[in-house]
């Protein structure tokens, strides 16, 4: 569905990742994982169009994305949840919902996307008339997430899902994202939480300094010696 062919990338002169390949299949949930800085939402940003790669291109369904603008990338069934959320605070949950159904595939689906984000997280339906800036931490990343949902994407980015998360929120979130995958939608998610992030996916990447060190099964990278060692403290 997804595949990145040897990415550089960064902000005006200053590289931050070096010739980076990657790939998601279909109804896939994979994983990039790394320390804080590795280049992990520099990846996002070039899939999303926020960034222009000095090199390498971005292919979606066969299809080269790597020059399009963003709103022509959310049209093709991409769309990324963002770090921190960047909601719309002073909008009730309803409104921020709406919004995300701006992209011309979804509009017409408007009503079925939000009864079905409204299956997901009922509480958001319980919440639709109050403001996205009084909800709590966890029901403002099920906003995020669900505003994402609302746009129809073939491919959902999650950038940091877990952020600021209490662990039953966390736990909460990854069961979500689950699901998500079983209505087959694919998954990109980054994450600095490597152990719940690689026990999630079915494939996984290791970013470290802009550039993939290690690359396999959820499964083989929890079992690897150096993620051990480097991201779980084993």
């Amino acid at each position: 569905m997804l595949r990145i062919e040897k990415i550089t990338a960064g902000y005006r002169k200053i590289t931050i990742l070096q010739s980076v390949s990657a790939e998601v299949q279909e109804k896939e949930i994979v994983a990039i994982v790394g320390s804080n800085g590795a280049g992990k939402s520099t990846l996002l940003r070039s899939i999303s169009g926020f960034l222009r790669p000095f090199s390498g291109q971005i292919f979606f369904r066969k299809e080269e994305i790597s020059q399009l603008p963003s709103h022509a990338i959310v049209d093709k069934g991409i769309v990324q949840v963002p770090e921190a959320r960047q909601l719309f605070p002073q909008l009730t949950v309803l409104e921020n919902l709406d919004l995300g159904s701006f992209p011309h595939r979804a509009r017409a689906k408007r009503n079925e996307r939000l009864s079905h984000v409204y299956q997901i997280f009922p509480r958001l339906n319980e919440r639709k008339d109050q403001h996205a800036g009084s909800l709590s931490g966890g029901e403002q990343q099920m906003l995020a997430i669900a505003r994402a949902l609302m746009g129809c994407p073939r491919l959902l980015m999650l950038d940091e899902p877990s952020l600021g998360l209490a662990p039953l929120l966390v736990e909460h979130i990854f069961d979500t994202v689950q699901e998500i995958r079983s209505a087959g939608v694919s998954i990109l998610i980054v994450e600095q939480n490597v152990f719940e992030s690689l026990q999630l996916s079915d494939r996984a990447y290791v970013l470290e300094n802009g550039e993939i060190v290690l690359k396999g099964t959820g499964e083989e990278l929890l079992n690897h010696a150096k993620v051990k060692s480097a991201y779980l403290g084993i």
